[in-house]
């Protein structure tokens, strides 16, 4: 659990790395060349399924707006990733933003408005993800342009998953740790390690990914904490969130928002494409975890109802938990608890489901991003972490809130439960830990748009 010490050690950390030396000797050579505005292209906008996938760029876009309000910004996404309304939420937002899309061929931009972008820009940023997923991309820049390229709030994993000396069972926070500190100094393959030293500066989302790349004696000047982005995304919509809110008799502060999760997303069936071998592997790891992983979420709640008399939202982080939640959680509710359960039975854009969030009492998910929502909104957020679900969980134990993640394996519904308790109980405390939590947070990410500031117009 985290006490008022960590917590106060936290903040002291996260303000002195705002106060501390925020351009490295690359960037501190000479005065700015020229006095037009930085441009700088955003290649994020992973996929429109995940609601915290579209938050990674729309918080990334509100601190840039914020800390570097004279930058031009243009948005690079994959193809698709702007479908179904998104890329109307997106410019409506922020409707000076451009985007240009397209994909590298032959370590080239492969459209004209691509070529374009890259002709105009003066700086590439890699947003946040799991994966480092788009750092070919940053090389291919590189070597056509020779421009400059740093990373925003990446996991680097080299343990969990599919591939030769990886884990697809994963496991837990501890765990990972103790194996990634096991492996030998030249383990990061030499494609990875040499984007990331011609990087300006990285900043992995979690410890983990970064005490990695230290020990593998990674080279770019900067290499530092730095939260998600999707802390840094502050805007919501109450327009549909009230109005949602009041058709279900959803009372602020009086339901709990509970969102589920597979192991491992079923992308094949969700795209239609055919089934493969690591796809029944992944199944196999999800038909033998599902009920055990849902089976405590379900005590909780029926406790919640029983204990409070309140209501229990559930919903999907990604498009295919909205039906996950009936059947893994409403189905199996007793009657008296199922009648003041609310099920979301529609997938919605991230401003909607933040607006909902920030009314609720706790979101409690076994997904990753809707507790950081919660959080950059002012309400506590439980993270229910599989083993599968790589080391970007230590992201909750580095910001402040290790009494609010719990290993999937190691928990209960008592102690879920238990801890949601608390919160109800003394709501004002709970909500006092998350302002103290955001804090620190907010300096740890005015630090990496100065960071960026400096790289760009150096």
């Amino acid at each position: 659990m985290t006490t008022k010490i960590q917590r106060r050690d936290f903040i002291k950390s996260a303000a002195a790395a705002l106060a501390g030396t925020v351009v490295s000797s690359a960037f501190a050579a000479g005065p700015r060349r020229s006095p037009r505005p930085r441009r700088i292209l955003l290649r994020n906008a992973w996929q429109n399924v995940n609601i915290g996938d579209i938050g990674h760029y729309l918080g990334a876009l509100e601190l840039i707006e914020k800390y570097f309000p004279e930058a031009e910004m243009i948005l690079w996404p994959r193809p698709g990733a702007l479908a179904d309304g998104v890329r109307e939420l997106v410019t409506r937002s922020f409707p000076k933003l451009k985007i240009a899309e397209g994909l590298v061929q032959n370590d080239k931009p492969g459209t004209p408005e691509l070529a374009a972008a890259w002709t105009e820009v003066d700086f590439l940023l890699h947003g946040s993800g799991s994966g480092f997923s788009a750092r070919t991309d940053l090389a291919a820049w590189h070597r056509f342009t020779g421009k400059p390229y740093g990373v925003f709030g990446t996991s680097t994993d080299p343990v969990s998953g599919f591939g030769d000396g990886r884990d697809p069972e994963g496991g837990t926070l501890a765990n990972l740790r103790a194996r990634i500190g096991k492996l030998p100094s030249n383990h990061l393959d030499d494609v990875t390690r040499g984007i990331i030293d011609r990087a300006a500066f990285m900043f992995c989302r979690d410890t983990l990914s970064r005490d990695y790349l230290k020990a593998q004696g990674v080279r770019t000047p900067i290499l530092e904490f730095g939260p998600d982005s999707q802390f840094g995304m502050k805007k919501k919509d109450d327009v549909l969130g009230d109005a949602f809110r009041k058709t279900h008799g959803l009372e602020e502060g009086k339901y709990i928002c509970v969102i589920p999760r597979l192991r491992y997303t079923p992308y094949y069936r969700m795209r239609n494409e055919t089934r493969g071998r690591t796809d029944e592997l992944k199944d196999a790891i999800n038909d033998r975890t599902t009920e055990s992983d849902h089976a405590k979420v379900r005590d909780m709640i029926v406790n919640y109802v029983r204990n409070t008399g309140n209501k229990v939202l559930t919903c999907g982080e990604m498009t295919y938990q909205v039906p996950m939640a009936k059947e893994v959680l409403v189905d199996r509710l007793p009657a008296d608890v199922k009648r003041n359960v609310v099920r979301r039975d529609t997938f919605w854009k991230t401003y909607e489901a933040a607006s909902v969030y920030a009314k609720s009492e706790t979101v409690v998910c076994v997904d990753c991003h809707s507790p950081i929502i919660a959080l950059a909104h002012g309400r506590p957020g439980f993270y229910v972490r599989q083993p599968t679900d790589t080391c970007k969980g230590q992201m909750f134990h580095d910001v402040g809130v290790s009494d609010w993640i719990f290993e999937a394996d190691e928990t209960s519904g008592r102690e879920l439960w238990s801890r949601l308790e608390q919160i109800h109980r003394d709501p004002k405390r709970a909500h006092a830990q998350v302002r103290t939590v955001m804090t620190g947070v907010d300096a740890l990410q005015r630090r990496m748009v100065e960071v960026l500031k400096a790289a760009a117009t150096a």
